[in-house]
């Protein structure tokens, strides 16, 4: 590959990076949408209606092949379903999040995962850690100790959502699936338990589905706003180094946090900013530290 064509593909590799990133930072604006819609409902129709999106789009791909042979192997399901219940669990909170107006909250989770994706390697895989990420790691859970010491409340919402998500990205990268293909698996999984509750939503009438058009409409793009920035990100990887896609990774939160503070005016407490603080030096010490250590072929590409 000659060095336009590379270029030309780093180009359309940072643009579908940005244009993942940027439509994961708008989310609190897309769910901040929903007038007293609960969160548990949002999810079940997060859920189906991403499964019919993310159908709809395997099929024009044809992509059906290695969705089929992961159902065709139950035993082997385990990890997906795994991966299904704390996707679920992250959606849900994370939408429960900007109904409670607690947007900086989430963005401070998604600021922690690469961190704890960290602590997760070392305890779970026994990945070495550098001196570097351990010190990020360490100023992380100095950072939720100000929180607990000074407020006297555990940022539950922020650690649930880097627990959930870290472990995710843990359990999914033992599973050998595209990210769409991987997704489309998850959510059938889910399918069945999202109909029960929408049949039980509509028989205790408590279902907002269908009971005006801006709400029926929003309840259904659900499906299209959580499978466009997937692909989007697919193509990113496709086309970048890791390295390059981990720092565009930081926009999210960034505009999470920005959303927060001049959107949703959201309060930002002294010691809430410290955690922050403290939180961004740990990024920048874990973004060094991958940069020091990226492969030889990458310094010389």
């Amino acid at each position: 590959m000659s060095s336009t064509d590379r270029d030309t593909r780093a180009a359309q590799g940072v643009g579908y990076g940005l244009a993942a990133y940027l439509m994961w930072g708008c989310f609190p604006l897309f769910f901040a949408l929903f007038d007293e819609v609960p969160a548990y409902e949002i999810l079940v129709h997060r859920v189906l209606w991403s499964c019919v999106f993310l159908a709809g789009v395997a099929t024009v791909l044809r992509r059906w092949k290695p969705v089929g042979e992961a159902l065709a192997q139950p035993r082997r399901l385990g990890r997906v379903l795994a991966c299904a219940v704390l996707i679920a669990v992250n959606w849900g909170l994370y939408i429960y999040a900007v109904e409670t107006h607690r947007v900086l909250q989430a963005s401070l989770g998604y600021y922690l995962t690469p961190l704890i994706n960290i602590a997760l390697g070392m305890l779970v895989l026994r990945e070495r850690m550098s001196r570097l990420q351990g010190l990020a790691v360490g100023l992380a859970g100095v950072a939720i100790a100000l929180q607990l010491a000074l407020i006297g409340t555990l940022p539950w919402i922020s650690l649930v959502l880097a627990l959930s998500f870290g472990t995710y990205g843990l359990l999914r990268k033992q599973v050998p699936l595209d990210g769409l293909s991987g997704l489309l698996v998850e959510t059938l999984l889910l399918m069945p338990l999202g109909l029960v509750a929408l049949g039980a939503l509509s028989q205790a009438g408590l279902s907002h589905f269908l009971g005006d058009s801006r709400t029926t409409l929003l309840l259904l793009a659900c499906g299209v706003i959580t499978a466009l920035p997937l692909l989007a990100f697919a193509g990113a990887a496709r086309r970048l180094r890791l390295g390059t896609l981990g720092f565009l990774m930081y926009l999210n939160p960034s505009l999470q946090f920005l959303i927060a503070l001049f959107v949703f005016d959201e309060p930002l407490k002294p010691t809430q900013l410290a955690t922050f603080v403290l939180i961004w030096i740990g990024l920048a010490l874990y973004s060094w530290s991958a940069w020091q250590r990226r492969p030889a072929s990458e310094v010389r590409a």
